[in-house]
């Protein structure tokens, strides 16, 4: 009953609101003095005008708006609806004439064209004014009914762009959140002294700690889509000056529809610190890749390959074949991209990619036509005491899933490397470039367009540095750092996925494409931010300790050969590194000599079998703590070998 009463009320709302629009327009036409015959045209055209542009309304869903959250889009439609019906009444004065000898009642309804011009300005004023009244009237109850409950934190928000704007209108139009905006800063000085949505623009980052004394705001938000790493960096100085508490709005790819959700605002995190410019994808070609073709992903279950699948989801493909020889792993994979694709287009394989036989049966009942090959042994002083095991897993792993890819006829297949393959100290770099060498000379013979992918470390993924120093800030300290020169490049694991689909798309066979990394971090550095963001003091609070360089590491990673040519792709951020290609012979021959190795527990055994094939192997800076002369010969050596950002933005020359 309620329902029909408030229907009935818009309806009458409606109707009034044009009449008098029309009226409006022939008083404002004749300076509100109407003749006899003007009269009897608008006493005439009334109802048939104004139930004609309620019909028009009608056929443009305008009366289904709910009222109170009419928006810029609604009022769109009604100007849309609005105008439609003027263009017609236009077409039927223009018209009128000629009925005028058939009837003297037709002259009556000639009305006059300024009229039509100021009833639609006046119609579309009315119309969409009533919504917006009755929305500012709903948000006014609903923050005074919430009022009582919400405590409302004054908050100084840093960044007035387009994300800033969004995070105001979200703030003000939802009160439940307990946020009260006191003001903006941003460097921009041409925003300075204007207001964005009632917000006043107080004046440059750099004011932060004055404003905070002037405006005593509780904390402080970041609204900046994607902030570099540098920004907010800056802004956790100043804040921490000021002695409030950071939080950052969510990133670029979280921010959909034009709308924030608040209810993800959350603290800093080191992430945000290493942050840089997002890389924009080719969006268009990496789902022609993937869309309605058979896609395949070993490694399934892991910190890359589990990203992977999920974003291949997203581009629609006929199937996705998950390979993983972790049946925990697998089934949590599995069990999340339910969520997304039918039950009979996700194909969870329990596969070890070192058995050639199931392997087989798998290619073979499931004809992948896109192979992402993300299975492999990763953590490098692991494999130096284990160094058989990433023979097997990385070299013969990776030879079976490519032979098999070659043998039935897969389109294309990514290879998933690393920038430890290049000069590698490591067992685990050098499998990894055997595994490179041998997908780029395999493709000179295969119908199969064979790539590989390199890219430095991976934020967030399973055993890398900062889970482990976050578990060791729990325990109280010390956090352990390697060494004090250590560097390394550092990417999140949505943007190495991206980079892996991307280069699916780009490679036509045979290269090795790298992803510009910006500027490598020190990790003692990033283990003081760390320490930072989690409300201590470095080495006052929580202390840093150096343990030394471990098996197989080295204190600068690399992500081109000298004797690679590093030419910029169509992406502006994605490089392509050619080496020569080896003849498939050859490199099957010299892979032979490592199966003796497989199950060996000597490093120096299975390095001297993989310089064989990788003769650019280097000794690691194993022993290198603070004042090592044998560390400091190869950060010196590395260091001045790396290239100029003139040269070349993203490779580091090999000693």
């Amino acid at each position: 009953m309620r329902r029909l009463a408030v229907r009935t009320t818009q309806v009458i709302i409606d109707f009034a609101v044009l009449s008098l629009a029309l009226m409006f327009a022939f008083a404002a036409r004749f300076d509100g003095r109407l003749d006899d015959e003007m009269l009897k045209r608008l006493v005439f055209a009334l109802p048939y005008v104004v139930g004609f542009q309620y019909v028009v309304l009608l056929v443009f869903g305008v009366p289904r708006f709910v009222w109170s959250y009419v928006s810029l889009r609604e009022i769109r439609t009604i100007a849309s609806a609005l105008v439609a019906s003027s263009a017609a009444l236009l077409v039927a004065r223009l018209a009128a004439p000629v009925f005028f000898s058939l009837s003297f009642r037709a002259r009556y309804g000639a009305i006059p064209i300024s009229v039509i011009a100021i009833d639609l300005a006046l119609a579309i004023i009315g119309i969409a004014g009533v919504r917006a009244v009755r929305r500012v009237l709903a948000e006014r109850r609903k923050r005074e009914g919430l009022g009582a409950r919400a405590s409302r934190i004054p908050t100084l928000l840093v960044g007035a762009g387009q994300a800033g704007s969004l995070v105001v209108k979200e703030i003000l139009s939802r009160p439940e959140l307990g946020i009260d905006p006191v003001g903006f800063l941003d460097d921009d000085t041409m925003k300075h002294g204007l207001a964005i949505h009632g917000v006043k623009v107080l004046g440059p980052i750099d004011g932060l700690v004055q404003q905070a004394a002037l405006r005593k705001p509780k904390q402080i938000v970041i609204s900046m889509a994607s902030a570099p790493g540098e920004a907010v960096r800056r802004v956790l100085a100043l804040a921490e000056q000021a002695e409030l508490p950071v939080k950052i709005i969510p990133g670029i790819y979280e921010i959909l529809g034009g709308r924030v959700n608040l209810s993800r605002i959350r603290k800093v995190s080191i992430e945000d610190l290493l942050g840089r410019e997002p890389v924009t994808l080719e969006r268009e070609e990496i789902e022609n890749l993937l869309r309605g073709r058979r896609v395949m992903v070993t490694g399934a279950g892991g910190s890359i390959g589990s990203e992977l699948c999920r974003q291949i989801a997203r581009a629609n493909p006929a199937s996705l074949v998950l390979i993983e020889r972790s049946e925990f792993h697998l089934f949590q994979i599995h069990s999340e991209l339910l969520q997304c694709l039918p039950a009979d287009r996700v194909v969870p394989r329990m596969c070890d990619v070192c058995d050639s036989k199931r392997l087989t049966q798998v290619f073979e009942m499931d004809k992948p036509e896109v192979v992402f090959h993300a299975a492999a042994h990763k953590h490098v002083p692991m494999m130096e005491w284990n160094p058989g095991e990433a023979v097997k897993n990385n070299v013969f792993g990776t030879q079976k899933v490519a032979d098999a890819a070659h043998s039935n006829g897969v389109g294309v297949f990514v290879l998933v490397s690393t920038d430890k393959a290049v000069n590698p100290t490591s067992i685990m770099g050098a499998t990894k470039r055997v595994g490179e060498i041998y997908v780029q000379s395999l493709s000179q013979r295969s119908t199969t367009k064979f790539v590989a992918v390199r890219f430095g470390n991976v934020l967030g993924s399973a055993g890398s540095v900062i889970p482990t120093f976050q578990r060791q800030i729990e325990a109280g300290g010390p956090v352990t750092v390697t060494h004090p020169d250590m560097v390394r490049y550092f990417m999140t694991i949505p943007e190495a996925c991206q980079l892996v689909m991307q280069a699916g798309a780009l490679g036509a066979g045979g290269e090795i494409f790298v992803l510009d990394m910006g500027t490598p971090v020190k990790i003692a550095d990033l283990a003081r931010d760390l320490i930072r963001l989690s409300g201590f003091e470095p080495e006052t609070e929580i202390k840093i300790e150096y343990s030394g360089v471990r098996p197989g590491e080295k204190l600068f990673e690399e992500l081109g050969f000298n004797a690679e040519k590093m030419d910029k792709t169509r992406h502006p951020k994605i490089y392509v590194g050619r080496l020569a290609p080896r003849q498939i012979e050859e490199v099957r021959e010299q892979m032979s000599s490592l199966a003796a190795v497989t199950s060996s527990f000597s490093p120096d055994r299975v390095r001297a079998a993989l310089e064989s094939l990788v003769p650019e192997m280097q000794d690691d800076a194993t022993g290198g703590a603070p004042g090592d002369a044998r560390a400091s010969a190869q950060s010196e050596r590395q260091g001045a070998a790396r290239l100029s950002p003139a040269e070349a933005k993203l490779a580091i020359r090999a000693v």
